[in-house]
């Protein structure tokens, strides 16, 4: 808590606005934007990897945080306070930060990926003012923020190797998405049925629980579009710069539509049980990565104005 004490000491409107700012590269709207836009418009494979980066962690990180249980740091010391605009963000149990395993998913993927110098050093600083921006708003600890950035290095690097190459060997995608899935189903069955303790922590639980099944839902969601795009689809990133802007503004919209129009009704259809929020996120995924690709086609078709001169 000392670190948090003297960064709790040196704040200023000016740095809690900027590392609020700085805090959201690692929040799931930032990683699944940057995520799509990567797999549609530049490199299908830094797409797969960011995405597998970033659910996988996921997975690690709710099973941690459920099975460790530590709670925020302002509830571990009620006298120590936080920036307040970060606490609607700063959901679940404390322990590892998973925004800054996010941040790994949005820009350390990208960063080991590119191998422009300038491009990685930008991209690896951002990651590393992430975890700084979760201790100086007052959410994690060094500690929750250590581990996670460990994990992080480790699922960037070890997980490269397999998208580097994937279209000469795409069995290993298979082998690793169905790991994937039996790891994601672990995690489901392991909120569902471990026997927690009394003081368990409901509402940390139910977030534990609901992003279990939405991890589940995108393995397999990720798994079909793996599959369809490499057999059937084939669709193409290249189109001109215009019809670019095009796809991702139209494209993110329907996403961020979809993803919000579908909570109520599916809650409602399955009874309000957490299933649905994984029903709901698979959607998502197979529309963004099925559904709007398929006019894709259709976008790359434009020739360039200089081609057309």
């Amino acid at each position: 808590m000392e670190v948090l004490y003297f960064l709790e000491s040196i704040r200023n409107p000016v740095l809690n606005v900027l590392m609020q700012g700085i805090t959201e590269l690692g929040g799931e709207v930032v990683f699944l934007a940057a995520a799509i836009i990567i797999f549609w418009c530049v490199d299908k494979k830094c797409g797969y990897y960011m995405m597998t980066v970033g659910f996988s962690g996921i997975i690690v990180n709710q099973f941690l945080k459920l099975w460790f249980r530590i709670p925020r740091p302002w509830v571990k010391d009620p006298g120590f306070t936080i920036v307040e605009s970060a606490r609607a963000a700063a959901t679940g149990y404390s322990f590892p930060s998973g925004h800054t395993q996010n941040a790994f998913a949005a820009l350390g993927a990208p960063a080991r990926y590119f191998k422009n110098r300038t491009l990685r050093i930008v991209l690896w600083v951002l990651v590393c003012l992430t975890a700084v921006s979760r201790m100086y708003l007052g959410v994690h600890t060094p500690w929750d923020v250590g581990v996670s950035f460990v994990l992080g290095l480790v699922l960037v690097f070890a997980l490269y190797p397999l998208f580097e190459h994937m279209e000469e060997n795409p069995k290993v995608l298979y082998v690793l998405y169905a790991l994937f899935i039996a790891g994601a189903a672990a995690f489901v069955a392991f909120v569902h049925f471990y026997h927690f303790p009394a003081d368990l922590d409901l509402d940390n639980y139910q977030e534990g629980v609901k992003n279990g099944w939405e991890i589940l839902f995108c393995a397999i969601g990720l798994l079909l579009v793996f599959h369809l795009d490499r057999t059937k689809l084939h669709w193409p990133t290249q189109a001109p710069l215009w019809a670019q802007i095009v796809k991702v503004v139209v494209g993110l919209a329907l996403v961020l539509i979809l993803k919000g129009a579908l909570k109520a009704p599916l809650l409602a259809l399955f009874g309000g049980r957490a299933i649905a929020h994984g029903v709901r996120y698979a959607i998502v995924i197979l529309f963004a990565g099925i559904l709007w690709p398929m006019t894709f086609r259709w976008f790359s078709s434009f020739k360039h104005p200089k081609d057309a001169e």
